[in-house]
């Protein structure tokens, strides 16, 4: 099962997700600031950081943005419904968020979506370039121009479903089904902070994409090149 890193700084919602958590298998560590959590980052390794957005101190976003200076590791915020800061930390690299309170079978949801593999390519070459994009479907990995290009989650997930159809325009509530698996009517601020992100690690000019496309109206598209 999944080892996760719950950072919160109200000890009730603490005991009550790793609580939950733990019941359902889950290997939880805590950590009440952002502090503590990012000294437990490399002890702990875990497969998904739980990090909400107000703490004291150091608070969400600038530990997603600590965080995305060395890995990428999976990040899903936790805020509560008035939080504004949760597109900024969009923007920091998180992949997700769940606004509190939430179940616990809902918060167990989300993060086995976020932690699903991308599954098998159905036969497509595990290797396909555009331009000067090389994207490894079966080891899961990006070039561009013969460098290493480091893609959060959901960056890679957004990337490879743009990939499998170039082209082909996509609404963001079909990308928050297909790449987020939100089953409901989304935030498409999930989808629109992503692109940037993911605009800001592939393309030449971000401001003028070449790749990651805008159909105002429609949603986003992959090419044409």
């Amino acid at each position: 099962m999944p080892r996760v890193l719950l950072i919160e700084d109200d000890a009730s919602v603490r005991e009550g997700i790793e609580l939950g958590l733990r019941r359902r298998g889950h290997e939880v560590r805590t950590a009440p600031t952002g502090e503590a959590g990012l000294a437990a980052i490399g002890e702990f390794r875990p497969d998904l950081l739980l990090l909400d957005l107000m703490l004291p101190g150091m608070n969400g976003v600038q530990v997603c943005r600590r965080v995305r200076e060395a890995n990428q590791l999976p990040i899903m915020l936790t805020a509560r419904g008035d939080d504004f800061d949760i597109v900024v930390g969009l923007e920091a690299g998180a992949d997700d968020y769940i606004v509190k309170p939430a179940r616990t079978e809902v918060i167990e949801a989300r993060i086995r979506a976020v932690l699903r593999r991308i599954e098998d390519s159905g036969g497509r070459p595990s290797v396909e370039f555009h331009g000067d994009l090389a994207i490894d479907r079966g080891g899961l990995t990006v070039a561009k121009a013969g460098r290493p290009v480091a893609l959060a989650p959901s960056e890679l997930k957004l990337l490879l479903y743009l990939t499998a159809a170039p082209e082909q325009v996509f609404s963001r509530q079909q990308l928050l089904e297909h790449v987020w698996e939100h089953n409901y009517h989304g935030d498409a601020r999930l989808v629109d902070a992503c692109v940037r992100r993911l605009r800001q690690r592939v393309e030449d000019v971000p401001g003028s994409p070449r790749y990651i496309q805008t159909l105002r109206g429609f949603g986003y598209r992959f090419g044409p090149l």
